[in-house]
C-alpha cells in the first residue's frame, strides 16, 4: 500500500514537474524550507515505524504543521529582513541527521544479526 502511494506520488510529481513553470526566485526560500520540513517529517515517520510507534495522525499533522510553520517563519523573516529560515533549516536538518542515524543503526544491527545467524548455521552444519 505504501509502495503504491510512493509510486503514484512520484508519477504525479513527474507529470506536474514537466508541465509546471519554473519556481520564481521570490518563492525559492519558501519552497526550500517546506521541502526540508517535509523530509524531516518523512524521516521521523520512518524512524517511528522502525520503533513500532508510528501514528498516522501524528505524521500527517507534523508533515503539514512543520511545512506551514517553517513557511510562516520564512515570511516573518522576510518582513523583518532577517534570515530566520536559516534557524529552521539548522533544526530540521539536525533532526533529519538524528533520524537517519537511528535508521542506519537499525539496519546495521539487523544485518549483523543476519550475519551471526548464518555463521551459527554454518558452524552447526559442520
Amino acid at each position: 500500500m505504501i509502495v503504491l502511494a510512493i509510486v503514484i506520488g512520484c508519477l504525479i510529481g513527474i507529470i506536474f514537474g514537466v508541465n509546471a513553470p519554473a519556481i520564481s526566485y521570490i518563492y525559492s526560500d519558501y519552497l526550500a524550507i517546506s521541502i526540508i520540513a517535509a523530509l524531516d517529517s518523512v524521516f521521523g515517520g520512518i524512524t517511528a515505524t522502525l520503533k513500532e510507534n508510528f501514528d498516522f495522525k501524528v505524521f500527517v499533522t507534523g508533515f503539514f504543521g512543520n511545512a506551514i510553520l517553517s513557511m510562516l517563519l520564512t515570511l516573518l523573516g522576510n518582513k523583518l529582513n532577517v534570515d530566520i529560515y536559516l534557524a529552521a533549516i539548522v533544526v530540521f536538518v539536525g533532526r533529519m541527521f538524528n533520524n537517519l542515524t537511528i535508521i542506519r543503526r537499525f539496519y546495521l544491527e539487523k544485518w549483523n544479526k543476519m550475519k551471526e545467524q548464518k555463521k551459527a548455521e554454518n558452524q552447526t552444519e559442520k
